[in-house]
């Protein structure tokens, strides 16, 4: 059985892994055996995760390679740095994301929808035009795009972040269907809220996760911890033969009915 979920001798890229969700997902695919490539915009932070992991488990079993991945030049370079340093990659992993507006969407600045949607959209298909060819030309290789229980949701505050989410939800249909001739397998996680500081607005104030509770039949909120099982079965060969689909990890809250 713990062969199903070995990631041994796989090179790994994890988007937005200085904190939350991402350095969850990394950390538990670097357990799982992988190397590591932990990734945001500022290197000290991607540091700190990387020497974290190989002091746990061994020298380069993770580096530190920062990037925005809204700058496309950006992207190409931490695949190609990944590529120098550490071999193919084997599996990719989505997380950066940003949600920069709170508010009504029909109040949102030009220029904050663009921010959102490059940087949650565009960033993924740029991502994965410089993975796939070589997970083409190997005939294997695991996409994982982190979404959001928002994809499936209307929001009257974080309703473009909810778009975007919706959209990568999609796009990870279609690049399914385009790359599963080549064993390439693509889906996604959906969490839902998630006790980080990315979410802090939606759980910080008592009253507010006190509503979240009600509406959640495990009563808690998420961990970030708890997204990582997810992406650690979706990169390994346990998840063989399942692609296109979006798993869903809220605690029930998309199910659950309202408690008094």
């Amino acid at each position: 059985m713990s062969k199903l979920f070995d990631l041994s001798g796989k090179v790994a890229i994890v988007t937005g892994s200085s904190r939350g969700i991402g350095r969850a997902i990394a950390e538990a695919i670097a357990d799982a055996g992988a190397r590591v490539v932990i990734s945001s915009r500022t290197q000290a932070a991607c540091d700190t995760v990387a020497d974290g992991i190989n002091a746990r488990l061994g020298e380069d079993r993770a580096v530190s390679i920062p990037a925005d991945i809204a700058v496309k030049e950006d992207v190409r370079a931490l695949v190609a740095e990944t590529e120098k340093r550490l071999g193919p990659v084997d599996v990719l992993v989505c997380n950066a994301a940003v949600s920069s507006h709170y508010g009504p969407t029909l109040e949102i600045p030009d220029e904050e929808f663009h921010k959102i949607i490059n940087s949650n959209i565009l960033s993924t298909h740029w991502l994965v035009q410089q993975v796939a060819p070589g997970m083409i030309e190997r005939k294997a290789g695991s996409i994982v795009v982190v979404a959001s229980l928002g994809a499936y949701l209307g929001s009257g505050t974080i309703g473009t972040y909810h778009l975007s989410k919706a959209a990568d939800l999609q796009l990870v249909r279609n690049l399914a269907v385009e790359l599963g001739r080549h064993s390439i397998r693509v889906n996604a996680v959906s969490p839902g809220i998630t006790r980080t500081d990315f979410a802090k607005r939606l759980w910080e104030d008592p009253h507010g996760e006190e509503m979240l509770l009600k509406r959640t039949p495990l009563n808690r909120v998420g961990e970030a911890t708890d997204m990582a099982g997810a992406a650690v079965f979706l990169a390994a060969d346990a998840s063989a033969f399942m692609t296109g689909q979006s798993m869903i990890i809220d605690g029930g809250m998309a199910i659950g009915p309202a408690r008094s």
